[in-house]
């Protein structure tokens, strides 16, 4: 198995109970894992361990979409017989935001690298890279125009295809956990699937402050927001720390590590977290363009 380590320390300030009104519910925070990433929930509300239980039976519906660990998961049936009939909405709709990332990004973002991430895992596991032949016999099954998503069934149209939607579903699950809660009428709580999300407030006002990477520096204040970060050595195929996960479709190789950290903001964590993910593979020009292409979104960070 490959060593899998996460460089990235990314932590909410919690608010501070004190400052809720008087006769206001406490603030209630949740702690635990999505989709193998540190997750968490604040919000304040009398029936806030009601409401807990509903955002983890959401995110336990999603895991069992995107789950690449779950062989049973829509995404793992998918990667396994490269067509999946009627596919769950919310897997259409990732796709609908991968393609649009992958277009402004000139190719860059494409969840198709997952037989190259499968090629590098299982080199390094025997402590060496890919070869440069082994990585040419694989690019052929890696393209986006290789996949076509429609209503009634999803197919990877070359053999040998699979997606890895890791670079966008922690985000897209805190988007739908987010509106299940605002669907129950809250209006200040703060979710972290990986990925953050904000919707509204602290519960005793001002943003949510967001710390990324390192405590002592200025947090991002998030109100109405999202915020996503990532890193090419975030998580590495290596035990040195050298080969990083986020892999460049055109070139079959990991992503040079010209930023230590890439944070980005946007209306909602599934764009966040993709524009991120995919940063990592450009340079500053090439980030700008990218991130030009959805007005909302904001570049926050860009670490060296």
């Amino acid at each position: 198995m490959p060593t899998r380590r996460r460089l990235l320390t990314i932590a909410a300030a919690a608010a501070a109970c004190a400052g809720l009104p008087a006769g206001a519910a406490p603030l209630t925070r949740w702690q635990g894992v999505a989709l193998g990433a540190p997750a968490s929930i604040h919000l304040a509300h009398p029936q806030a361990d009601r409401l807990i239980a509903r955002a983890l039976a959401e995110i336990a519906r999603l895991e069992a979409i995107f789950s690449m660990h779950r062989p049973d998961s829509a995404l793992a049936r998918l990667n396994h017989t490269g067509r999946l009939d009627a596919p769950p909405f919310e897997l259409l709709e990732c796709l609908s935001l991968c393609a649009a990332v992958h277009a402004a990004s000139g190719g860059a973002f494409d969840p198709s690298v997952q037989p190259l991430w499968r090629l590098h895992a299982e080199t390094h596991a025997t402590s060496r890279a890919p070869s440069a032949a082994e990585i040419a016999a694989t690019l052929p099954r890696i393209g986006w125009t290789g996949v076509q998503a429609e209503a009634q069934a999803i197919t990877l149209l070359r053999p040998g295809m699979a997606l890895t939607l890791n670079g966008v579903a922690q985000g897209l699950i805190a988007d739908k956990v987010a509106d299940l809660l605002a669907a129950e009428g809250l209006t200040d709580i703060l979710v972290n699937t990986g990925e953050f999300r904000a919707l509204g407030g602290q519960p005793e006002g001002g943003p949510w402050p967001v710390h990324l990477d390192d405590a002592a520096a200025t947090p991002v204040r998030l109100r109405d927001r999202a915020l996503a970060s990532s890193g090419p050595l975030g998580t590495t195929f290596d035990a040195a720390g050298r080969a990083g996960h986020i892999l460049d479709p055109r070139t079959g190789s990991p992503a040079p590590p010209r930023w230590r950290l890439v944070s980005v903001t946007a209306p909602r964590a599934g764009l966040a977290d993709a524009l991120s993910t995919a940063a990592c593979l450009l340079d500053e020009t090439g980030i700008a363009a990218m991130i030009a292409d959805f007005p909302e979104a904001r570049l926050v960070g860009l670490e060296v």
